[in-house]
């Protein structure tokens, strides 16, 4: 990461790689400076080679400073998703025991260095709340580059160490090293295309493995992360295009507050040089898709798939006439090939192993191939159709229902804005299909409705729609709960997890 860091400082020297909200912007000859900078004010605090630093950051221009400085002095990062709590955190820091522990004062109403402190944890609190000022541009510790020791580069040990946003609560601890980090980044530059002149506002965590891919990917080829600390669906979008965003992402929720935004403004575009529209985290559903196209002009919604474990291993170009309706091909030097209906996959971003090793064996097959965990298939273009988990399967009567199959024909319903699909215990059949869904603006969202009021969302309505277009009876929703929301992490995943043990409960 260092490396390409000097790289870029090298190369294109004046070229603004950084900016955020509050009018501030690093050029790659700034990043350079602010983060060696950094990097002798943590090594000031005891901060060396080799020692795991854990920071729990939202994504302020901050943290890309952070990232740098860190790996400038071969420190080992560990990233946490801001929302995580006592529980996970605990977890985590018990397992990595950081040299220090990195997060803000207070953030949206959170002590996160209260609860760092409650840990024992030798804690850098920054205050995030007060805006960025003249006399602290950059809010956080600095000191004398000089006094810095040389940088010790080695792309193969283990430099990062992540705990997946996935949809358990006890994430598992990922490793990695700064060479399968910057082969992460390889989609977003060869087929997705990020480079100079791009802006890509970024509101989802940066510490997310994602987040690392971009910056890597702007190291690489330039174009501008635009850091973007708070999503709010009623204002961000404006600011986003305040910007200049020729890039947005990156699932369902942030498409669907880009395209109400738009409708808002009306036919002037909101986003005059937007040029794509990119997914990540879950799958794109078709009908969001589809709203994305007409309403923000571009082609389709750039699919890509790839885990923690494997950052970005398929992505769309897009120019692909198929765009919006796949995963993507095999990215730079990446092989994928399906077993038994599950993708495995082999290549460069592939991590180094878990923070639990024994955890390893049942990662890999004799082969070697990564078990990913996703069902899909592979079609005639080479493209990578992701189908679901394996784990996301409902099995009834010994009949495999893919819960995505069955949200995709519920999406078709005008009353339906949202959905999930999950199996809950039945005695007689093992499981049944409950669809958890969230009405459209103008229908009851409250599953107790008067019954005789006739609501357009009702059990016996969406099972008339999954008849009429063509899902086989059983894998028919038999138990329906209307809510106003669907629990999501940081990423956009729905936590089905939580949904199944309440259902569980309830039925």
């Amino acid at each position: 990461m260092w490396s390409l860091v000097l790289r870029a400082a090298s190369d294109r020297p004046d070229e603004v790689l950084l900016a955020d909200d509050h009018g501030r912007t690093l050029t790659a000859s700034d990043l350079h400076d602010e983060a060696e900078r950094v990097a002798a004010g943590l090594a000031a605090q005891g901060v060396g080679a080799g020692d795991v630093v854990s920071w729990q950051l939202p994504s302020v221009l901050e943290l890309p400073v952070l990232m740098a400085a860190l790996s400038r002095l071969g420190a080992i990062q560990n990233p946490i998703i801001p929302l995580l709590r006592e529980r996970e955190v605990s977890v985590i820091a018990e397992q990595v025991s950081p040299r220090l522990f990195i997060c803000p004062t207070e953030w949206r109403a959170f002590s996160h260095a209260g609860m760092a402190r409650s840990f024992g944890l030798d804690v850098l609190a920054l205050d995030l709340e007060a805006p960025p000022g003249p006399s602290d541009p950059l809010r956080l510790p600095t000191g004398d580059p000089a006094q810095l020791p040389p940088h010790h580069d080695d792309p193969d040990e283990c430099r990062w160490i992540f705990y997946s946003s996935g949809t358990t609560s006890i994430p598992k601890g990922v490793r990695h090293s700064d060479a399968s980090i910057a082969a992460g980044s390889n989609g977003v530059v060869h087929q997705l295309g990020l480079g100079s002149g791009d802006i890509y506002p970024i509101a989802w965590p940066l510490s997310h493995i994602g987040g690392s891919a971009m910056f890597g990917a702007v190291l690489r080829n330039g174009g501008t992360i635009c850091t973007v600390d708070t999503f709010d669906p009623a204002t961000t979008p404006q600011r986003m295009a305040e910007l200049g965003a020729t890039m947005l992402g990156s699932a369902t929720p942030f498409f669907l507050a880009y395209t109400a935004a738009q409708r808002a403004k009306g036919a002037d575009p909101l986003f005059p040089r937007l040029r794509t529209v990119v997914s990540g985290g879950a799958p794109t559903p078709s009908e969001v898709n589809r709203e994305v196209v007409e309403v923000l002009g571009v082609a389709g919604v750039a699919g890509a798939w790839g885990l923690t474990e494997f950052p970005v291993a398929t992505s769309e170009t897009p120019d692909d006439p198929w765009v919006g309706t796949t995963a993507g091909r095999p990215v730079t030097d990446v092989e994928v090939r399906v077993v038994d209906g599950e993708l495995r996959l082999r290549g460069p971003q592939c991590f180094l192993g878990y923070v639990d090793s024994s955890l390893d064996a049942d990662a890999f097959d004799a082969d070697g191939w990564f078990r990913t965990g996703d069902l899909g298939h592979l079609d005639q273009d080479g493209c990578i159709h992701v189908d679901g988990r394996i784990k996301d399967v409902i099995i009834r009567n010994a009949e495999n229902i893919s819960a995505q199959e069955v949200e995709e024909v519920l999406l078709r319903h005008p009353g339906v804005a949202d959905v999930a699909v999950v199996g809950i215990p039945d005695p007689r059949t093992g499981e049944r299909v409950a669809a958890v869904v969230v009405p459209a603006a103008d229908q009851p969202a409250d599953s107790t409705a008067d019954p005789t009021a006739d609501p357009t969302v009702d059990l016996a309505t969406l099972v008339a729609h999954c008849a009429e277009s063509g899902l086989s009876r059983y894998k028919h929703p038999e138990h329906l709960q209307l809510v106003d929301d669907l629990p999501r992490n940081s990423m956009g995943k729905v936590l089905k997890a939580d949904l199944r043990k309440q259902l569980a409960a309830e039925v």
